[in-house]
């Protein structure tokens, strides 16, 4: 099975989304959808998809787990819920009750947009982790270079947690890279029990003037730190699309990853997701 890691649904109609306000994603500010997503699926040769949380509210969560009862390819949600809520328990087993709700895999929150750089070691975050973790789900870390020590500090708090690296920490790839996020990252897949996404990274270099060759230093030095078992493909559609067409980026991150080799290129594209989200467990339900 061929999966696309990290893709997502929205539609600017009928909610809000702050990080969508910004001029240069004008092309973006649409209704983006199943239908619209799943013809570029076949054309592209792939399989099933992991549909990640938009913005900040349990009302999208909610609607991703209908989508995912409605569309077999949505094999897995990572929602939002709220870490500092004292009531997190029972939110997560109420949406894991609804229908759909076999597929929530994992939580996610714009980390990277809270003031704080140390937000995850807030003790209220860190409960709530504990609430998440429980129920066997995955924690989507959405961080850059700034938050990338306090992610470490998380995962080394939960050793036995899994958590996934949205987008490599969304590396600085326009201004030719830094020694942060390579130190960062490499002290990060030292941790041992996260995953990274390849996914992203056209959308970190300069939008109209990128390519495979421009990208592969920042995926090879991801490859090189998380190893052949803990990389994962993702589009970041549509999202990408302000870089490019969904067949461009899926097509040089192939490149990127088979210049490091096929176990590389195919375990990237679809075990590594399935391990990290136990899709195995979840895709019946």
């Amino acid at each position: 099975m061929i999966i696309d890691g990290h893709q997502h649904f929205w539609d600017p109609a009928r909610a809000e989304y702050p990080w969508m306000e910004a001029d240069e994603l004008a092309p973006i500010r649409r209704a983006f959808g199943p239908a619209d997503f799943a013809p570029l699926m076949k054309a592209n040769g792939i399989d099933a998809s992991i549909l990640v949380q938009c913005r900040s509210a349990p009302e999208e969560t909610e609607e991703f787990l209908h989508i995912a009862h409605e569309n077999p390819f949505v094999v897995g949600v990572v929602g939002w819920a709220d870490l500092t809520d004292g009531a997190l328990d029972e939110t997560l087993d109420r949406l894991r009750a609804l229908s759909g709700g076999g597929r929530l895999v994992g939580i996610r929150h714009q980390v990277h947009d809270e003031a704080d750089p140390d937000w995850l070691l807030r003790e209220d975050v860190q409960r709530g982790l504990t609430a998440v973790f429980a129920r066997d789900l995955a924690y989507d870390l959405l961080v850059r270079t700034r938050e990338l020590s306090a992610a470490i500090a998380t995962a080394q708090a939960f050793p036995q947690a899994r958590f996934v690296l949205d987008h490599a920490a969304k590396p600085p790839i326009a201004d030719g890279g830094s020694a942060e996020w390579t130190d960062g990252i490499a002290a990060l897949a030292a941790c041992g029990n996260v995953w990274c996404k390849i996914s992203g990274l056209a959308t970190e270099a300069v939008w109209n003037d990128w390519d495979a060759e421009r990208l592969f230093p920042f995926v090879e030095h991801a490859a090189k730190c998380f190893g052949e078992d803990r990389l994962i493909f993702g589009s970041d559609w549509p999202v990408c699309l302000l870089a490019g067409s969904y067949g461009e980026i899926k097509t040089a991150l192939e490149v990127c990853l088979a210049r490091l080799g096929p176990r590389m290129r195919d375990k990237a594209f679809g075990v590594n997701a399935a391990q990290a989200y136990r899709l195995v467990s979840r895709v019946s339900a």
